[in-house]
């Protein structure tokens, strides 16, 4: 395990200096540069030496440096972005007559089987990306106009034959549906036309012949046409603009290697964000909190969200708004929903996303995800979630995304299809960072043209290398502390009862797959401890002790003193009362004692509420809904295992032994929730034993004669809805009466009990964890494999 910390903790330090140091502060470092762009500055010719050598020189010599072993341009693994993208470099090559290899080696992968089928996949699959229609017919005309000889396998002609006509058709469409009206944010729906300048014909009897007036007016106050260096290069080549050309001798300073990005200036705040994001996702927010801290910090007090340098399209704004809202908020900010709400009272916008669904999956998922963290009161975030559900539905019903600004791959989709069937609530955060290690390797990447816009940062192989290592270094801790739990178990016959439910694994699983940090380790054995002698004895009086031994085990609770106490009930007695004098023996006696007081009045509460339940069962007692609830919120006895486990039991050692009043208003709710969520999905199991449910009491109370056990399932799923909204309110509200280890924990409770009686109880089922259990402790990440499946491109 020591080799294991050693391996992790250097990783640290390498992953520090590649993404936090200050040699990284340029966030274009962190852009992968487009060959498509490169090539585009590259064929700018120097005016100075009368148009006989390129005005760029390392552009050029990048695209020499930079072709890929399979004789095509752009990212590692060849997919349709390669096939415009070595058109465009083969054309710089030849017009400054340099790299003649490269060209004929550009040549043979045009004319192989492997350019073939990936354009045949994507064609018959009817997957081809807007952005695609428009730039591989222009770069076969370069081609053609370079004479470099291109010749397609014939099974191609007839899909580029209707790629040109498509083409023409998105050139109409521009042109007889106004596609080029903003919304009422001002934002572009699409990209407009003018964007892909160097993709279209100069000489066309279309009202699309830009002239040199049309476009200087475009142009940008930093000299690019909507910030794509292609686009300006060739604005620059028409109009010999000085702005343009300030742009570019700016881009090409900056990218000192010759390779520059498809979209530039880089939207710095979304770079930070998506590197916050995706650092939580993989499980190593701890590893780096100060850093991301500082990120944070400096968002929320920046005015550069505003900024719509990078974010110019619609899916690309919501985007950056939602997520900037979810990761401020759950870091204890104040923000506004309005932040990424806005939408909601823009009718262009929303009928735009109601039109065209498939264009918008990120960005609906990224305003999903940051509906998670609703507090009571926002209405506008229920109609936000309400709206993401309802478009991302409609477009996971086809067989791809024609996502605007993403390439969405596999892995992404299962992820995105697991969020929307299982409440972020419900979902253990251990788990949730091994699904995205394994199913989400790779960043979403954004689209450029001819090129993916991709976020290198993300795609840190120490970055990823660190995210497997500290998953499976958890793991380790996590066996030794689950058989230590069972030693305990069998030491004190816990797990021997030969009654009940023997939940030792079950209990720790939970605990510490919503407890991430592996150092937690008595917070975590303290809690597991706790549920499996509350499981234990909860059984005893529900199904195995008579009445009189429950009330002789109450009354030796009450008095803490179990001599009397003989069989199971003293089995349970001896393993709560070690249990107890352990915590306390972790502190200076004239702690040790106050804590000893305070954790047997909680366990004397929580023996009480069970006897009082089998009380009432035993009588008949038909107790009211408010009486119910106020023992029952005690007889699920989350308290008892979330308050002893509390950083450093703060909330147990005030001086006069009473507990604040915000933290009684969490704890409070968080009991409520368990119960509530209990009853829910055990109210017919109850109904046939004959005991009381909350579900079962609301339908018998209700007034209206004609709702039934569904309705008042409804209406119990309501109170839980606002509940859990105003648990989330203090979890993640700074408040300086209560810790936020203490008040995330309350949150970690209740993500285990929604994930136990999410959709059924699964915590008495003996099969229906095992494969998470196994998951969470024991079995290896799986390795990542590259595969042309997993880039597979389904955007637009």
């Amino acid at each position: 395990m020591e080799s294991s910390l050693f391996l992790v903790e250097s990783l640290v330090s390498e992953v520090q200096k590649e993404l936090f140091s200050e040699n990284y502060i340029k966030m274009q470092s962190f852009v992968s540069p487009s060959a498509y762009d490169t090539a585009w500055l590259a064929m700018i010719p120097a005016e100075n030496l009368k148009y006989q050598s390129p005005l760029f020189e390392s552009c050029l010599n990048w695209v020499i440096a930079n072709q890929n072993e399979g004789g095509f341009w752009g990212h590692l693994i060849p997919t349709i972005d390669a096939l415009p993208a070595t058109l465009v470099c083969m054309v710089a090559l030849k017009k400054w007559n340099r790299g003649l290899t490269n060209i004929n080696q550009g040549l043979a992968f045009m004319e192989s089987k492997t350019a073939e089928e990936i354009l045949l996949k994507v064609y018959e699959n009817q997957n081809l990306p807007r952005w695609f229609v428009l730039v591989f017919p222009a770069a076969i005309e370069l081609a053609e106009a370079a004479a470099l000889g291109v010749v397609f396998p014939q099974s191609l002609r007839a899909p580029i034959a209707d790629i040109f006509f498509k083409r023409r058709q998105i050139v109409l469409e521009i042109e007889n549906k106004l596609a080029l009206e903003r919304s009422e944010s001002g934002l572009y729906h699409h990209l407009p036309l003018l964007s892909y300048l160097e993709a279209l014909p100069m000489s066309s009897s279309t009202s699309h012949d830009f002239g040199e007036e049309e476009i200087i007016k475009r142009l940008d106050s930093d000299g690019s046409l909507f910030r794509s260096p292609s686009a300006t290069a060739r604005a620059f080549m028409t109009t010999y603009n000085v702005n343009c050309l300030t742009y570019l001798e700016s881009l090409v300073q900056n990218f000192p290697d010759g390779g520059v990005p498809a979209k530039y200036p880089v939207d710095e705040e979304l770079i930070n964000l998506c590197m916050v994001d995706h650092i939580e996702r993989l499980g190593l927010a701890e590893l780096f909190h100060k850093e991301m801290d500082q990120i944070l910090h400096r968002i929320y007090n920046s005015d550069e969200s505003q900024n719509n340098s990078f974010g110019d399209t619609l899916p690309m704004r919501l985007f950056k708004d939602a997520l900037t809202f979810r990761l401020l908020r759950t870091q204890g900010y104040y923000v506004n929903p309005e932040s990424f709400c806005w939408f909601l009272n823009d009718a262009k916008v929303m009928a735009q996303m109601q039109e065209n669904p498939k264009q918008f999956v990120s960005a609906m998922h990224s305003v999903l995800r940051a509906t998670d963290v609703s507090f009571p009161g926002e209405s506008e975030m229920d109609d936000a979630r309400d709206f993401a559900r309802i478009i991302l539905h409609t477009a996971t019903m086809f067989d791809h995304f024609d996502d605007h600004n993403f390439v969405v791959s596999n892995g992404l989709r299962n992820v995105m299809k697991y969020e929307m069937d299982v409440p972020w609530t419900a979902r253990l955060d251990h788990l949730n960072h091994r699904k995205w290690i394994e199913e989400h390797n790779k960043s979403p990447l954004w689209v450029g043209k001819a090129s993916f816009y991709r976020l290198s940062c993300l795609d840190n192989k120490n970055l990823a290398r660190l995210a497997v290592k500290n998953y499976e270094f958890r793991q380790s801790i996590y066996k030794q502390e689950l058989e230590e739990m069972k030693r305990w178990s069998e030491k004190w016959g816990l797990s021997e009862m030969g009654f009940g439910r023997d939940k030792t694994v079950y209990t720790y699983y939970a605990i510490a797959s919503c407890s991430c940090h592996p150092f937690n380790s008595i917070m975590r054995v303290v809690m597991a401890k706790a549920a499996t002698i509350v499981t234990v004895a909860d059984d005893f009086y529900d199904m195995e002790g008579s009445v009189s031994e429950q009330r002789l085990l109450t009354t030796a609770i009450q008095r803490w003193d179990g001599e009397i106490l003989t069989g199971h009930s003293k089995t349970i007695f001896d393993a709560l009362d070690a249990f107890v004098n352990e915590i306390a023996a972790n502190f200076p006696p004239h702690e040790g004692s106050k804590i000893v007081a305070n954790l047997r009045i909680i366990w004397q509460e929580t023996f009480g509420s069970w006897m009082v339940e089998k009380t009432w069962s035993v009588m008949g007692y038909a107790a009211q809904m408010e009486e119910y609830l106020q023992n029952a919120s005690i007889s699920i006895a989350v308290h008892t295992i979330a308050l002893p486990a509390t950083s450093s039991l703060l909330t147990l050692t005030s001086s006069n032994g009473n507990q604040n009043l915000e933290y009684q208003n969490i704890t409070k709710l968080l009991m409520v929730i368990a119960r509530l969520l209990n009853d829910t999905q055990s109210y017919q199991k109850e109904e046939a034993e004959g005991k009381m449910n909350f579900v079962h009491l609301h339908m018998k109370h209700n007034p209206n004669p004609n709702a039934g056990i569904e309705d008042s399932v409804a209406h119990v799923k309501e109170i839980l809805e606002v509940a859990m909204k105003q648990i989330m309110k203090h979890a993640f509200t700074d408040d300086n009466s209560m810790p936020k280890s203490c008040r995330q924990l309350h949150l970690s409770c209740m993500k285990v009990f929604h994930m136990f009686f999410n959709t059924t109880n699964q915590f008495d089922s003996e099969i229906s964890l095992v494969n998470d259990i196994k998951k969470a402790i024991y079995l290896p990440i799986k390795p990542v494999i590259e595969d042309h499946e997993s880039h597979e491109m389904i955007c637009t």
